[in-house]
Order: structure tokens, then C-alpha cells, then sequence
């Protein structure tokens, strides 16, 4: 029997929780030590899987099949296409970063009391999201990846609900209420689209028999899954809708800012950059491979609310006076051009889509820790609050420029390639979608330069006189995103070549090919 990569990839950060949390209290600083090695062994193992993973191979490989519920038919089953792998190595790789970024952000909360640890707890539950992520993107059982997207909320509610942000100006009573409204929020949402996801999967296996989308998959080959196309719409919008709520898509993204806003800048880059690209990844391996002709139909309907999420996304970034609220409304907008990518149903546009998950995270992650090391020192979120930093903290404003350009897609960092990819693969379906969606782009160079305007340039104000630049760990965390942001903006060839043939799977799903570009005859 061969080594099961993929379940020790996902159980690695499982058992590193488990141990983080065992820590006495007294030993806070190696809980974060011994959260990080059990980080940085997982990191390694994904990229082992990532080795391993032949592009031009199998379309699931390193598979692993187990049963476990037989009487309900569920299995333990595993496998990675060039999707899976590439997202399940971008998270591997984005928690250290988190851990190093968050490492005195529980500090605050230690007691002398011998029961309550929060700093294992906080290190223990980034480690539990980062298992259950990892294996969400593994799983190939419909069951097994449910159980998944609905218990990830668990430990994300904890964190931002009770390690939350606190550089508020108000009242610390108010700024707790404002944590709590966010978790709760954040929490009802999703468990009202995994509700819903639920009454479909059960739907799903009550026509098909089976959980197994290798199973279904051969069933619908060989002619013997019938679905009429009605019940394969409705079990479409059930799966559809759970991944809207994740993804998140207007009108279901309003969770999105207030948690975000009140979870730390760390927690903030693992809900938006981590646990939110499971519901984009979703809706490529369950919505089109499940059903293809459903999501045809509602192709149309979707394609106009990722272009509401894109420009109404864009439009509240620029009228934001919040700094973290600014980049959540930003992502807004980013999830709509992923969501346009992807229901464009061409292969330019799907892996565009997969390659802005890929790179919005890291994009993200490095505006958003950055933010997070100026929001530390200022003690306020406030844009309003700031001015004149880039001369008293040259490097934190250099860094946070950078971030800032690459949200904003700027040719020679990695989001502009999946930007373009998109828009190429929306205009070559949907020229006039295509042409809508450029507004996304004049939008976000103006959220993003006025931002750095006020926070970074002008005269220096007096609360930001003695701030201080970045310190080696700060740039320990930055400078490797930075790096690779400019890396796969200049050469993208190591990642497309992984994703393109998960790509033309999933367009034999759905049975469309690209576009032929219109050549008039030589006269």
C-alpha cells in the first residue's frame, strides 16, 4: 500500500492543532514555535504532492479510497487534479505566513488563569481551518467534502468572534459587540447555504446512488444516471448557492466586510485568501462536472452578478474610510472576476479563474498583512488617521505599494495574467460582459492609489511621527510574497501548465469549446 500523501498532508496540521492546544499555559511562546514546525512540515508535504502531481496525467491523482458510512454508500475518497493541487499548495504555503504574521496577536488575552490558554488557542484553530481546507480540496466524495465546508465554520467563528481586531476607537464593550455581530453573521450565512447544500446532496444520491463523483461520472458516461433536467437544476441552485455564500458573491457577500473588518489582519488573509477559494473551487469541481447542463442554463443569470460584484464591489472599496472594510469590499470584486472566469465556459477564462485564486491569495495576503503591521502601530483602522508614513517607515510604505499594485492587476505582477485570462475568455464568449468588467479595472487603480495617497504621502502627522519600519519578522512574511508575485507575474508557465488540462476536464464536462475567432476571407 502505497504512502496516503494527501491524508498525511490534511492530518499533519490536524495533530499540530491537537498539540498546540495540549501546551501548558505557561509555555505560550512554544505553542506558537511548535504551531509554526507543524506549519512548515505541511507545507512540505504539499509540496511533495505538488512534485509528485503529473500534469499530464491522470485527471485525479494520488488517490486514496477507503469506505466508511456503507450503509449510506459514503466513502474516504481523495484525489487531486491541477486545481486541487495548486489551491492546496497555496494554502500550505499562505499559514506559515499567518502565524508568523499573528504571533503576538493573542498576547493581549493571557491571563493568570491556569484554565484559559488563548494563545494555544489561536494557534491550534489556524492549524484546524488549514486541515480541513486542505482536505476539502482533496475530497472526491460529494458527502465527505460537505462535512468538510460546513465544520471549517466552527474554528473560523472562534476567530474572529474571540480574537478578534481591537484597534477600535470606541468603547472596548462596543468594539466586543462589533466582533460578535461579525462571527455571528459570518456564521448564519454559510450555515444557511450549507443548509441548503445539504437538502441537495442528499437530493444527489437519491438520483444517483452514489456520493462518488468518479462513480457519477462513469454513470453519466455510460448512460445509466437518469436526471431529468429540472431535478438537476434544482440540485444545481442548492450546490450553487452554498458556494455563492463562500465565495462570496453579490447579494450574498455581505458577511464578508464585517468579519473581515473586525477578525485580526492574520485571520482576515485566511478567511479571504484560504477558506473563501473553497467555494470557488467548488463550483468548478461540483457545479460543472455534477451538473453541465444546469449550469448552462443559469450561466446567463450568473454571469450578470459577477459583473454587479465586480463594479458595486470596487465602487464601496473607493468610498471606504476603513482601511481593512477597503480590501474586503476590493475582494469583492475580485471574487466576481474569478466567478465571471469560470462561468464564461471557456478555457482561457477558467484558468484565468483558477490562477486569480492562486493569486489573489497571495496578493492579498500581502496588502492585508501589511495593513495589519501599520494598523498595529497606529492603533486605528481609520484611513484618516494616517499620513506622511512613507517617510518615517519607508519599507512598511514600499511593501504596501506593492500590494497594492498587485491588487490592482499591474502588468509585471501575478494577478495581472489571471486578469487578463479572464477578461480574454469573457470577451471571447460574452464581448459585451467582457467590456463591463474593464470598468472593475479603472475602479480598483483608483480604490488603490487614493488609498496609498492618504495613508502614505503628504505631510506627517503627529501620531505617525514615531512609527517604526518593518522588523525582521514583519519581513520574513512580506518579502516572500512580494517575491512571488513578481515571480509568476513575469513567468506564469509553472502554474499553467498544472492547471490547463484540470481546465479542459472540466470543459468536457460541460461539452463546450472555445470561440473561433471570426477571419474575413482574403479578398
Amino acid at each position: 500500500m502505497s504512502f496516503p500523501l494527501l491524508t498525511a498532508t490534511a492530518a499533519l496540521p490536524a495533530i499540530g492543532a491537537v498539540a498546540t492546544a495540549a501546551v501548558p499555559a505557561a509555555r505560550r511562546t512554544a505553542a506558537k514555535w511548535l504551531a509554526l514546525a507543524f506549519s512548515l512540515g505541511t507545507l512540505v508535504l504539499a509540496g511533495i504532492a505538488l512534485a509528485r502531481f503529473e500534469p499530464g496525467g491522470d485527471r485525479f491523482q494520488l488517490t486514496e479510497s477507503h469506505a466508511w458510512i456503507k450503509d449510506f454508500g459514503v466513502r474516504y475518497e481523495l484525489g487531486v487534479d491541477g486545481i486541487g493541487v495548486a489551491l492546496m499548495a497555496l494554502t500550505a504555503l499562505l499559514i506559515p505566513f499567518v502565524i508568523l504574521a499573528g504571533w503576538h496577536d493573542a498576547d493581549d488575552l493571557e491571563t493568570k488563569s491556569s484554565r484559559w490558554r488563548p494563545t494555544q488557542g489561536f494557534f491550534a484553530l489556524i492549524l484546524m481551518v488549514e486541515a480541513m481546507v486542505i482536505l476539502s480540496f482533496e475530497a472526491t466524495d460529494v458527502f465527505l467534502f460537505y462535512i468538510l465546508f460546513e465544520a471549517m465554520l466552527i474554528p473560523m467563528y472562534f476567530l474572529i468572534g474571540g480574537f478578534g481586531d481591537r484597534a477600535h476607537s470606541g468603547s472596548d464593550e462596543n468594539a466586543a459587540a462589533q466582533r460578535s455581530y461579525a462571527a455571528v453573521k459570518f456564521l448564519l450565512y454559510n450555515l444557511a447555504g450549507g443548509l441548503i447544500m445539504l437538502a441537495a446532496v442528499i437530493g444527489l444520491y437519491v438520483v444517483a446512488g452514489s456520493f462518488s463523483l468518479s462513480e457519477i461520472a462513469e454513470a453519466r458516461a455510460n448512460g445509466s444516471l437518469s436526471m431529468s433536467t429540472s431535478t438537476e437544476r434544482w440540485l444545481f441552485l442548492g450546490f450553487f448557492f452554498a458556494f455563492a455564500v463562500k465565495a462570496p458573491l453579490w447579494p450574498l457577500h455581505t458577511w464578508l466586510p464585517n468579519a473581515m473588518g473586525e477578525a485580526t489582519s492574520p485571520i482576515a488573509v485566511l478567511l479571504t485568501a484560504v477558506v473563501d477559494k473553497v467555494g470557488t473551487f467548488a463550483m468548478l469541481r461540483f457545479c460543472l462536472q455534477l451538473f453541465p447542463e444546469a449550469s448552462k442554463w443559469a450561466t446567463p443569470v450568473i454571469l450578470v452578478l459577477a459583473l454587479i460584484s465586480i463594479i458595486y464591489g470596487a465602487l464601496l472599496a473607493v468610498g471606504q474610510r476603513d482601511i481593512k472594510r477597503l480590501i474586503a469590499y476590493a475582494s469583492i470584486s475580485h471574487f466576481g472576476f474569478i466567478v465571471l472566469g469560470i462561468f464564461a465556459m471557456t478555457s482561457q477564462g477558467q484558468s484565468g479563474a483558477t490562477l486569480y485564486m492562486v493569486n489573489h491569495g497571495l496578493s492579498t495576503a500581502a496588502l492585508m498583512l501589511v495593513a495589519g503591521f501599520l494598523i498595529t502601530r497606529r492603533g486605528s483602522r481609520l484611513i484618516a488617521d494616517y499620513g506622511g508614513v512613507q517617510k518615517v517607515a519607508p519599507v512598511l510604505a514600499g511593501t504596501f505599494l506593492i500590494g497594492g499594485l498587485a491588487t490592482l492587476s499591474l502588468p509585471g505582477l501575478a494577478p495581472f495574467v489571471s486578469e487578463f485570462l479572464v477578461l480574454v475568455g469573457a470577451f471571447a464568449a460574452y464581448p459585451a460582459v467582457g467590456i463591463v468588467a474593464t470598468v472593475g479595472i479603472v475602479l480598483a487603480a483608483l480604490y488603490v492609489l487614493v488609498l496609498y495617497q492618504r495613508t502614505m504621502t503628504g505631510p506627517v502627522k503627529a501620531e505617525v511621527q514615531g512609527m517604526t519600519d518593518l522588523k525582521v519578522r514583519e519581513l520574513v512574511v512580506v518579502v516572500p510574497l512580494i517575491a512571488l508575485l513578481l515571480f509568476l507575474g513575469v513567468y506564469p508557465k509553472p502554474l499553467t501548465d498544472i492547471v490547463n488540462p484540470a481546465v479542459q476536464h472540466t470543459m468536457s464536462d460541460v461539452q463546450k469549446k472555445d470561440p473561433q475567432p471570426e477571419v474575413e476571407a482574403a479578398k
